[in-house]
Order: C-alpha cells, then sequence, then structure tokens
C-alpha cells in the first residue's frame, strides 16, 4: 500500500522535490502500514463490517458488556482506516501496534470503552511525531502526552491513527511536502477540507467514528460541511488542549479551540457527553469546570432561529444556500420562529479577526518552514499580502478602493500588515467591543440560534484555497466571537438545481476570486452543510438543535445520505 506522491499546490505536476527528512518519514510511514500483521490487510470480515455498521454507543455498551473484544474493534477499525488513507492519503502517524497493547488494557467499563479515535497530528501521543507536515519537525517524537490523550485512554478509548493537516494549520486544504495531499472521498480531485481535512476524509469514509480536531478559523467546520460529516466547535477553555504543540504558540488573539468529529450526529453527542463526563477540568488546567448540561428542544416551539443569508463579502453559492433554505423551511413549517437578521457587520468581523490572527505578519508559523518548501496558495498569497512594503500595500488600497470600486478588499488589504504591541493591543479592545455589540444583538433580538452557511462554496479543487482563503468569514466570525457552532451534512451538490444563474455579477474582488472555482457540475455530488450557532458555551444547545433539525429533515424524508464505501 502506497501513499500518494506529493503534487505541487501552485500546478497540477507531481514535485519531484525532495525535502530533507521529508522522504524519510514517507517511508516511515509506509513500512510501518506494512509492517502490521496481516490480518490488517486482509479483507473485511462480516463480522468486521457489523463493527463498523454501529454507532460509538453501541460499541461501547458491547465493550462494556463483554459481547466485544476491544481488540476486535481496533481491527476493524484499523482495517477501515488503512482503505481510507488508500483512498485519500488521510494518515500522518500509524499508531495501530502501540495501540493494540492499549486496547488490550483499556478501561472496559469507561465511557469510551474500546473505541478506537483518530486525532488531528498536533496532537501530542509519546513516542510519535507532531510534525505538522514542517519537515524540520521530522523525526521528534514528543515524549509527554497531552492531557486529551490521557483523558481519552481512561475513558477506555483507544487512540490509533494520526491525520494530515496543511503546513502552518492556516487553510481550508490539506496539503503539505511531508505527507502530501488528502483528498476528499466524495472527489478525489476535490479538498476534504482543513486543517483538519485528513480527519474529514477518515471519518467520511468511514475509517473512524470518533475523531479530535482543532478549529481557528473553521477547521473543523470546514471540513465537516466539506466531507459530510458532523462537528461542534467548542468555546474556548470548554474542550482540552494543553500540551500540544501548534504551529502558532501563544496566539491567543484568535484562540485555537479542540473540538470532536465525528461520522454521525449520534456519535457527536456520545462522544461530547462521554468527554464532558470525565471531568477534563481534572487533566487541563485551561478548561472550565461545566459539566454536562441536560437541554431538550426537541418538542419547543418557542425557538428562535435568526438567519444570516449573507455575509456582506461572499454571496453564499446556490448549492450553500439551497441547504440553508431546506432547514428553514423544515423550521418553519414545525411552527418554529425564523427570522432574517441583519447583525453587526460580519465584514467587520472579518477585518478584526484577519488582523488578529496575523497580528505577528505570519513570522511564527512560517519559521520552521524551510527553504523551498512548498506553502499552501493561500497562505503564500497571504503572506505576501502582510510583508508588501506600507506604500504598495496602501497604494494597492487606493486602487481597489477608488479606480476598482472595491471598498470591501481594500478595507480588509490596508489592515494586512504586522502589528506593533499597542496596535495588537487596539485590536484586542476592537475584538472585546465587537463581541459587545453581537452580546447585545443576541439578546435584545431573543435568538437561540444563528444558522448561516459554512462557507459560500461546497469543497473547492485542490488548490483552491489560494483565493479562497479570503472567504472564511462565515467560520471565522464565531471564532472572533468565541461561540459554539455545529456543523451539519444537509443534501449533496446538484448540477441542474445549483447551477450559477449567467446573470451573476461579483461583487467585490474576494466574491470573484470564490466564484472561479464554483462548477455545479464538476462538484455534483459533493456534501453541503449547515452551521448552527448558540451562543459562547452553549456546546449542549447546539447539539440539541442540530438534533432538531435532522429530525425534522428525517420526517420529511429529506435525510442526509452517508457516503458508504464498499471493501
Amino acid at each position: 500500500m502506497r501513499s500518494q506522491p506529493l503534487r505541487c499546490r501552485r500546478c497540477s505536476h507531481i514535485s519531484l522535490i525532495a525535502k530533507p527528512g521529508a522522504a524519510a518519514k514517507r517511508k516511515e510511514r509506509e513500512e510501518r502500514i506494512a509492517s502490521l500483521s496481516t490480518i490488517y490487510h486482509a479483507p473485511l470480515s462480516s463480522a468486521d463490517k457489523s463493527i463498523l455498521g454501529q454507532p460509538a454507543s453501541q460499541i461501547v455498551a458491547g465493550v462494556q458488556g463483554g459481547t466485544f473484544n476491544p481488540s476486535d474493534v481496533l481491527v476493524a477499525y484499523s482495517k477501515k482506516a488503512l482503505k481510507a488513507h488508500q483512498a485519500t492519503n488521510c494518515l500522518t502517524e500509524i499508531l495501530i501496534p502501540t495501540a493494540e497493547a492499549w486496547a488490550k488494557e483499556c478501561n472496559t467499563q469507561g465511557p469510551l470503552a474500546g473505541m478506537p479515535v483518530s486525532l488531528k497530528d498536533t496532537v501530542a501521543v509519546p513516542g510519535f511525531d507532531s510534525c505538522i507536515g514542517y519537515s524540520a519537525w521530522v523525526g521528534k517524537p514528543l515524549q509527554k502526552e497531552a492531557a486529551l490523550v490521557r483523558l481519552l485512554r481512561d475513558a477506555g478509548a483507544v487512540p490509533f491513527v494520526k491525520t494530515n493537516v496543511p503546513i502552518t494549520l492556516l487553510s481550508l486544504e490539506s496539503a503539505n511536502d511531508v505527507f502530501g495531499t488528502t483528498t476528499n472521498p466524495h472527489n478525489k480531485n476535490y479538498t476534504p477540507g482543513g486543517s483538519s481535512g485528513g480527519e474529514g476524509a477518515l471519518l467520511a469514509y468511514g475509517g473512524s467514528r470518533l475523531g479530535i480536531g482543532t478549529d481557528v478559523a473553521g477547521s473543523v467546520r470546514a471540513p465537516a460541511h466539506y466531507s459530510g460529516i458532523y462537528t461542534i466547535k467548542a468555546s474556548m477553555n470548554r474542550f482540552l488542549k494543553t500540551g500540544n504543540p501548534t504551529s502558532m504558540p501563544g496566539q491567543e488573539g484568535i484562540p485555537a479551540v479542540y473540538s470532536p468529529m465525528t461520522r454521525t450526529l449520534e456519535d457527536l453527542e456520545t462522544f461530547w457527553r462521554a468527554i464532558v463526563g470525565m471531568k477534563p477540568w481534572d487533566y487541563d488546567h485551561s478548561c472550565l469546570p461545566i459539566p454536562w448540561r441536560e437541554i431538550k428542544l426537541s418538542q419547543a416551539k418557542s425557538i428562535k432561529w435568526g438567519i444570516m443569508w449573507d455575509d456582506g463579502v461572499v454571496t453564499p453559492s446556490p448549492a450553500c444556500r439551497r441547504a440553508l433554505q431546506e432547514v428553514v423551511s423544515v423550521l418553519q413549517a414545525d411552527g418554529h420562529e425564523v427570522v432574517t437578521i441583519d447583525p453587526p457587520s460580519p465584514y467587520e468581523g472579518l477585518k478584526i479577526a484577519s488582523q488578529l490572527l496575523l497580528a505577528d505578519g505570519g513570522k511564527t508559523c512560517t519559521k520552521p518552514i524551510r527553504t523551498g518548501e512548498t506553502n499552501d496558495p493561500g497562505m503564500q498569497q497571504a503572506l505576501a499580502m502582510f510583508r508588501t512594503p506600507r506604500f504598495l500595500r496602501l497604494l494597492y488600497a487606493w486602487y481597489l478602493r477608488h479606480i476598482r470600486g472595491d471598498e470591501i478588499y481594500a478595507g480588509l488589504v490596508e489592515g494586512w500588515y504586522e502589528k506593533t504591541v499597542p496596535e495588537y493591543l487596539a485590536l484586542v479592545a476592537q475584538r472585546e467591543a465587537y463581541r459587545e455589540r453581537w452580546f447585545a444583538f443576541m439578546h435584545e433580538q431573543a435568538l437561540d440560534f444563528v444558522l448561516t452557511v459554512p462557507n459560500s462554496l461546497p469543497a473547492v479543487p485542490h488548490g483552491g484555497m489560494k483565493e479562497g482563503w479570503k472567504a472564511c468569514g462565515y467560520t471565522f466570525l464565531f471564532n472572533l466571537l468565541d461561540y459554539s457552532a455545529g456543523v451539519l451534512p444537509i443534501t449533496h451538490v446538484d448540477a441542474k438545481l445549483d447551477a450559477l444563474q449567467a446573470t451573476f455579477k461579483p461583487k467585490n474582488a474576494i466574491e470573484a476570486g470564490s466564484y472561479r472555482v464554483y462548477n455545479a457540475e464538476k462538484m455534483h455530488g459533493l456534501p453541503v452543510g449547515v452551521q448552527v450557532v448558540g451562543k459562547r458555551l452553549e456546546e449542549e444547545k447546539v447539539l440539541e438543535g442540530m438534533k432538531l433539525i435532522e429530525r425534522l429533515l428525517k420526517m420529511e424524508g429529506k435525510a442526509y445520505v452517508q457516503l458508504e464505501v464498499g471493501d
């Protein structure tokens, strides 16, 4: 079984540049796969398929009751994960030999008893790298176990693989020179998302049910939307994160959060309940001591849903708007109050968030990149803008504003430069003032949820972030606000229903760049999700909102059809 070749993200040819450490790391991955016991390379048995077909809660119950052996569960998921990797190049570290011992000694009475869990490459597992696509970090296995891994193992879970990411972690694609490009299991020509894209591909393929990702601008929600899986981005301090390496240590302007990603909504509830039930604040100093709170919305009709149809920067594509409209329609039919909202300017939020995230001009996340090592195409553009001399940047902003009539892009460009400490502190103050305006808006409107698209487009072709990186506002906004935000798949792109009207004209350069890759015919069959947003630290309520939507869609005969990949 061989991993996919590296591909240059600037063009379609295979890169022939072998970075120091990259070739050795890919060889190590192949050798670890090849050296696994023959049972992992055998076809899926009927017993394997039975295990793979059951929700996590039933597998856990089976292990607790003695009807399932954790080692058998590990074998089934490892087989499927290897098949997913063969199809999508989604794996980085192969933990399976170590996981065999963990499975034999796991806590068979824990809330995640015997359940294999996949981890984003950033998660610290002793004895394994977390190189995050940097060739300079290859061959530097971590010595200390992350708080999250300790909790998972104490809960009876069995970490068994780690998954691919983009170098720097700042892209909605997942490609790097060390591990190569991860593809979408629905269509290999498209990305599964990023930066937790390896998780998205693995979960969508069925090679895992429970996974862990991170999110600083949409990095669990974009893969959920692009790949057709489920997630809830946690608010800061609700979920464990201590002890894991990152591309931007100390970056707190827009804090990254770890969050669960799962194959089904039922699995998402199982995972969240299990982790919070383990009292994560006893493992990680950063976690608030908030037990799981029981919230029931299934029969309520007094819920108020605010619909954000457009963020003022990029109009949702026909496919994404149709998915949002389907949800609005079933909520209205069930008697819910659904209103179109005009919230505090999402565009203003994008300006603040983009400046905070790269306040250092991208120096920290690019410091480990070796000369000649390929960066993400979107990050290349972003860094070029942030490092442009002030005079030229302001001249370009003037051109955009007064010659092209593009106030939206001009307003962003003029703020994209490395900040001094006083400028950074002023941005933090702007962030807090902006959060206060949203806080007042949510209360004045008495909103329980905000519904919107997770991105203006479905999954983009590889390299699509060259333009699409500027169009992440629908997710980035809720990182800035630190709101709990979930994504669930609703439908699939339809070549006929979702074709772009010939009369469509982009309203700014960002929208024009995004729509260059929108093609409903080529995107036919790709997943399309909807984002359900609650207030800060309302993960339980967001989950209930997602359950309510999915229940109504099922009642209408519009349930999302998951990807099912055969042997």
